[in-house]
């Protein structure tokens, strides 16, 4: 049974001298789903996760938009305290992508990719990014990761999302960047794709080989499983019954976790685990609505009292 360290809900951790990076996309998203349809939703890695995060710390945000993102957009994000210092905007329309859920919400057809000003973009970090403490590099080629990477001087905490297609593609660029993370997200198919392993048990501690300090394998309403030097942990996901789009449910796990990490300096036993609870938390708020809906009409407090709650669930 799942166990991490309480954290009392009317207590927020302490706060600390951290800064956090996030470099990945925004999007508009046209998704369909069992439960409805929505056109060009402010989506996105990025988005998705600089504003779970943002009920943490203050994020610092690196992508690009096309000359059609509007101004109310921004002022989203402004309002949720996210430094957009690092977004470019560029001549051309944002990146779109279009999506269908089927019946038991687990799996998808992507309908439409359109990357747009997204195909051409070379990330550059502003010089007062540089000095970030922790880092995550979402979803996009190694070889972009590696360079957003060069460009932050010491980072103390880095995590890097993947995907099939780098690994199919450019698999020799991701393993020479995998013993410069500290942490690497990725679901369980994938880990099966990098390592040949059909158990995620063997399939966890094979990646952890190639070099990051931590591995964390995502599988979907299943959870998630960490492997780092403690051993391996398992979390559920937090029990929903009200799943109305799972997109970027995954990027949202990954901004509570490290949100929560950038926010707190408690020792370190139990920290990363209690930071997997958060990032659980925060998706099972992403996927109870469109987009970026749910999160929207959510609070600080709510998600210490949903973790109080989680908590309570896996005590035995």
């Amino acid at each position: 049974m799942a166990e991490f360290p309480a954290t009392p809900t009317s207590m927020m951790p302490k706060g600390v001298d951290h800064s956090l990076l996030v470099v990945g996309s925004i999007a508009f998203d046209s998704i369909e789903t069992p439960n409805g349809t929505v056109q060009d939703a402010l989506g996105g890695s990025a988005t998705f996760f600089s504003y779970t995060a943002s009920f943490f710390t203050t994020p610092r945000l690196v992508g690009v938009v096309g000359d059609d993102f509007p101004d109310e957009h921004r002022r989203l994000l402004a309002e949720r305290r996210i430094d957009t210092t690092g977004l470019v905007t560029q001549p051309g329309k944002t990146f779109r992508w279009k999506g269908r859920y089927h019946q038991d919400m687990n799996t998808r057809d992507t309908l439409e990719v359109h990357l747009n000003v997204l195909g051409t973009f070379d990330p550059v970090v502003p010089e007062r990014f540089r000095d970030s403490t922790h880092v995550f590099l979402a979803n996009s080629s190694p070889v972009v990761q590696a360079r957003v990477l060069d460009q932050v001087r010491k980072p103390r905490l880095v995590l890097a999302d993947t995907m099939d297609l780098w690994i199919d593609t450019q698999r020799g660029d991701l393993l020479a960047l995998l013993p410069r993370l500290d942490g690497l997200l990725l679901n369980d198919s994938e880990a099966h794709l990098l390592t040949g392993e059909n158990n995620m048990v063997r399939a966890g501690q094979a990646v952890r080989r190639l070099g990051p300090g931590f591995v964390i394998i995502k599988k979907g309403e299943h959870g998630a499983m960490l492997f780092s030097e403690d051993g391996t942990f398992v979390v559920p996901a937090y029990p929903t019954g009200d799943v109305v789009d799972p997109t970027g449910a995954g990027d949202s796990f990954a901004g509570g976790l490290l949100g929560y990490l950038a926010s707190d300096d408690s020792p370190p036993p139990g920290r990363l685990r209690r930071a997997m609870a958060y990032g659980t938390v925060a998706a099972s708020l992403t996927v109870e609505g469109f987009g970026l809906d749910r999160l929207k009409r959510t609070d600080r407090r709510e998600i210490n009292e949903r973790l109080d709650k989680y908590r309570k669930m896996l005590s035995c």
